[in-house]
């Protein structure tokens, strides 16, 4: 446990949180500032920086929590889908502890999560596809 991290407070249960699910590697409780009713957070137990470089068993663990807590959110809220996102380095905000944001979402829903976008370009998508596919 990291002292100065405010999830790895909550997963001591040191720090109040709202706990929809909890196994012997995640812990999945409600946002304190959700964007939409059932806005969950789902994290490791185990202090990581990240969820997509944390070790395969731990990834995989927060993962198959996010399924499973969905399928409750969909029973109980019948939303019209689902948005599911990660951040990491930087752009994550206060907290250093790896997380993945569960979002309910209906059709009529205030959330905006917007990606600019442009034409993929040949040339540089075979070189990045190279390049990734030579270290995979």
């Amino acid at each position: 446990m990291h002292d100065d991290c405010e999830f790895c407070r909550t997963v001591a249960g040191e720090q109040a949180a709202h706990v929809l699910h909890e196994d012997e590697r995640t812990l999945a409780f409600l946002d304190e500032n959700p964007a939409t009713p059932g806005h969950t957070l789902i994290v490791p137990r185990a202090h990581a920086e990240e969820v997509v470089t944390a070790d395969e068993p731990t990834a995989a663990a927060v993962f198959e929590t996010v399924r499973t807590v969905a399928t409750a959110l969909k029973s109980v809220l019948e939303p019209d889908g689902f948005s599911v996102f990660h951040t990491s380095g930087p752009l994550v905000g206060s907290v250093d502890h790896a997380h993945v944001h569960l979002v309910p979402r209906r059709t009529d829903d205030d959330v905006r999560l917007s990606l600019s976008r442009t034409p993929l370009e040949p040339d540089a998508a075979a070189d990045l596809t190279g390049r990734v596919r030579s270290v995979l």
